[in-house]
């Protein structure tokens, strides 16, 4: 029997060029995610996730504003972020953004809480990275309190302590589906189990099916907690076109030149076009080529790892909108299809 899986697609809202290479300016970067998610929401995926970032060549500060436009253009599709940077934010105003988004879309957002791979929130909004552990241990904390709805009593050591304290408005539709994105850390993924909270994978890099024992340990740590099965999903770049060739040749200067541009701050080479090319077969974690291509690769991570959703991080560097909604359109009306193909034949 194959299990439900859903598909979603995340972008950084990466500031683009058009067509001719010339840069796009952030407010029309803007307005083309809310198109790529309105294609999104009509080809009939899942999940839309948008992440947020403080500088400049990315153009979403304020995800939630963003997808509560998008809200209104959409009538089915899940909404949420990819990730919410939590060490750097209020628990309190996060729920009350979702909360509002949850409103506003009828019952479809969702969060996905983490640290996040940028440190630039922190000197911008007064947090030290010193205390980077303590901030997001807490606050999740307390979020995790906050998303099961009702008044909330906490204690901790970086703000005042709640007694019975309601936070409005409260969520019509029950509770917030909340995740913890994760990005390779043991403790990170048993401090999913131990909040019964979904566990989100990044996987950006290597064999995605070298994540098989974190995926074992989080099933472990659930089962030894008596707490029921709850969702895996694993968020991976990539990008699709007619053909191989065609995709990653499209692909690689845009996926080069930002690889490059934030490796200048983390001493990362410059990306090889054999290191693409590694990263883009069967066994590495980008997911780029035509649509059989991605979708065998697909079904290969699914199934290998027993996940229950997929997001495709779709916008990679300077791509132009108009190659990213044709990837997004082969995504949704020929991969989805075939993956599920492809899953059900494992399954026999």
């Amino acid at each position: 029997m194959v299990h439900e899986v859903e598909f979603g697609l995340n972008t950084f809202g990466d500031v683009t060029v058009d067509l001719e290479g010339h840069p796009v300016a952030p407010d029309q970067v803007l307005r083309n995610v809310a198109a790529e998610a309105v294609l999104a929401d009509e080809i009939g995926l899942d999940f839309f996730g948008i992440g947020e970032h403080h500088r400049d060549d990315f153009a979403v500060s304020a995800p939630e504003v963003l997808l509560g436009a998008i809200a209104s253009q959409t009538s089915r599709i899940h909404l949420g972020s990819a990730v919410t940077v939590l060490s750097s934010d209020d628990p309190i105003r996060v729920f009350q953004r979702f909360s509002t988004l949850d409103a506003l879309s009828n019952g479809r957002a969702e969060i996905i809480a983490g640290r996040g791979s940028f440190t630039e929130s922190f000197p911008l909004f007064s947090f030290d990275l010193s205390e980077y552990e303590l901030l997001f241990e807490e606050k999740l904390d307390l979020l995790s309190h906050l998303v099961q709805g009702g008044p909330v009593t906490w204690t901790g050591s970086i703000r005042t302590p709640l007694e019975e304290q309601s936070v409005f408005p409260p969520t019509a539709s029950g509770r917030i589906k909340t995740w913890i994105g994760v990005g390779g850390s043991p403790q990170s993924v048993v401090r999913a189990a131990q909040y019964g909270l979904p566990l989100m994978l990044a996987i950006i890099g290597g064999d995605p099916l070298r994540f098989r024992p974190f995926v074992d340990l989080y099933h472990q740590a659930l089962a030894q907690l008596q707490v029921d099965v709850l969702p895996i999903g694993q968020h991976s770049p990539g990008f699709i076109f007619d053909t191989d060739d065609e995709a990653k040749n499209l692909m690689f200067p845009h996926y080069a030149a930002m690889h490059q541009r934030i490796g200048r701050t983390r001493g990362w080479p410059p990306l090889t076009r054999a290191q693409f090319e590694h990263e883009a077969s069967m066994d590495g974690a980008l997911f780029a080529g035509s649509p059989e291509t991605v979708a065998q690769k697909m079904a290969r991570s699914i199934h290998g790892l027993g996940i229950s959703r997929f997001d495709l991080k779709y916008s990679l560097g300077t791509l132009p909108h108009e190659h990213l909604m044709r990837s997004i359109e082969l995504y949704g009306t020929v991969v989805v299809p075939r993956v599920r193909e492809l899953l059900s034949e494992m399954s026999k």
